[in-house]
């Protein structure tokens, strides 16, 4: 394990992501108090904060090896003092370990939110790569990735009416499985089919009261997401959409998406639920098209139901689907990945969206990592490089981008598309730049003020305890939105 020593606490967080970064693997610990661990120390890292400087000595106990540094620091300027820690740790750690990371001292979710406020004052983007090179360590790739993408979402956002505008988010928490590595909150819809009508008639109580808070505001972009939301019936299906329909003018609406997500719940009568409501962008995600992987990870669908869904979809008339994929996943090479860009490009989709495996704490994947342990999951720039070139030769370009922890090769999730064809709600939710009203189980609202600051109310995770406590959840709502005076009625 790796022992972090502070001599005072102060930026513990960003410490044990810039370590996990590099060691992976291992278990990190970081306090300013004297801990005892429950296995032996391998390599221990003290950090001194002095008046003005900081002070680090790295020392592996199991061969002796010492490194030390030191930074002048600012300690009243935190950004600036924070920046010059994880300087002086990235180095130390790089040599160490012998790696650079793709991003550099970034361990945030977000990278592309620096560029984006260093355009809007008015730098230009060789100003802002070499300041991501300087300060943040970023390889140039990353650097020239992250000011391209900035600079779509902003031309994207400027359509976007902030102060008056804000977006939907409506989750469905019902999967037909549960994949090996999801970590999200999702439950099998053979074990809760029961509950699926008892869930949408709290979801409609919180949607009518959203529709009445937010009558004087306009709707951007609405999002329904899960889960896999065509897990329900065609008639749940329509019957959520039609009190959408009834409650919330759409006349500003740029986009609205549901996550078809798995092929196997897709049909064509909810294809058609879907047209009906004017549902104007939808996501068939396989994942991979190899099917040895989608057995072992619990897809419960076929590659060549991907297929038929997509030309099902296509046939309908849907001219805006995305798919997702994950590169990453256990025993895949870069031949299959080649082998799986090679049938997306034969479907043509209209946006694309290529994540990098992030094995979360509650992912099965995780949790029995020993019954997973000779399956190798690997992904590296050559993979990201190759997703890349094919969606270049689709047509599609990069419009959002972000990271997660754990994520395979410390790299990223980005999203490509068409021109036109960018998700909006995907760049508000990274940006936090305008208010998104989250309804349903494990959904959590993003209240933005005008001064910038976020307000968080997050609805209880667990189905049952949503349907039981919807009128709590819909009061502490009420009560956020009523002290920051957002009732526009």
């Amino acid at each position: 394990m790796i022992e972090v020593k502070l001599n005072r606490p102060e930026f513990e967080y960003d410490i044990h992501s810039l370590v996990k970064a590099f060691c992976p693997e291992a278990y990190v610990g970081v306090s300013a108090e004297e801990k005892t661990y429950g296995e032996p120390v391998d390599l221990q890292i003290e950090v001194f904060y002095g008046d003005a400087s900081v002070r680090a000595v790295l020392h592996d106990r199991r061969d002796g090896r010492l490194l030390e540094g030191e930074r002048k620091v600012e300690f009243s300027e935190r950004s600036g003092a924070k920046n010059a820690l994880k300087q002086m740790l990235y180095q130390m750690l790089s040599e160490y370990t012998g790696k650079s990371l793709p991003w550099g001292t970034l361990t945030g979710i977000r990278p592309v939110k620096i560029p984006m406020k260093l355009l809007e004052e008015g730098r230009s983007g060789e100003e802002i790569k070499a300041c991501m090179k300087d300060t943040y360590f970023t390889s140039e790739e990353k650097a020239e990735l992250s000011v391209e993408i900035a600079k779509r979402e902003l031309s994207l956002l400027r359509q976007i009416d902030y102060e008056s505008g804000y977006s939907l988010y409506i989750g469905i928490p019902f999967c037909p499985t549960t994949c090996l590595y999801c970590s999200f909150t999702s439950y099998p819809l053979v074990s809760w089919s029961g509950q699926v009508d008892a869930y949408l008639d709290a979801l409609e109580k919180e949607l009518e009261f959203a529709a009445e808070k937010f009558a004087g505001k306009r709707l951007n972009s609405i999002y329904i997401g899960g889960g896999t939301p065509t897990t329900l019936e065609p008639y749940q299906l329509e019957r959520l959409l039609q009190k959408v329909t009834d409650c919330f003018d759409r006349s500003d609406c740029l986009e609205f998406t549901v996550e078809a997500g798995r092929p196997d719940s897709i049909t064509r009568e909810k294809l058609e639920v879907l047209l009906k409501y004017n549902v104007t962008r939808i996501s068939i995600n396989p994942q991979t098209m190899k099917q040895q992987t989608l057995d072992l990870i619990g897809r419960r669908h076929t590659v060549e139901q991907t297929i038929e869904s997509f030309l099902l979809a296509r046939e309908l008339g849907f001219d805006n689907i995305n798919m997702d994929l994950i590169l990453g996943l256990p025993q895949e090479s870069l031949s299959d990945v080649r082998e799986t860009m090679e049938q997306i490009k034969a479907l043509k989709p209209d946006s694309l969206t290529v994540h990098s495996l992030a094995l979360k704490r509650a992912a099965r994947l995780n949790i029995l990592k020993e019954d997973y342990r000779d399956y190798k999951m690997v992904n590296t720039q050559e993979h990201m490089d190759l997703a890349a070139s094919y969606a270049a030769g689709l047509g599609l370009f990069p419009y959002y981008l972000y990271r997660q922890k754990s994520m395979a090769g410390n790299l990223e999730n980005v999203g490509y598309a068409r021109e036109g064809k960018a998700g909006i709600y995907n760049i508000l939710m990274m940006e936090e730049k305008q208010t998104i009203v989250a309804l349903g189980a494990g959904s959590i609202t993003k209240l933005v003020l005008p001064n910038g600051r976020i307000e968080r109310c997050e609805n209880v995770k667990d189905v049952s305890l949503y349907i039981k406590k919807i009128d709590e959840m819909i009061e502490r709502k009420s009560r956020m939105l009523d002290a920051q005076n957002c009732d526009s009625r």
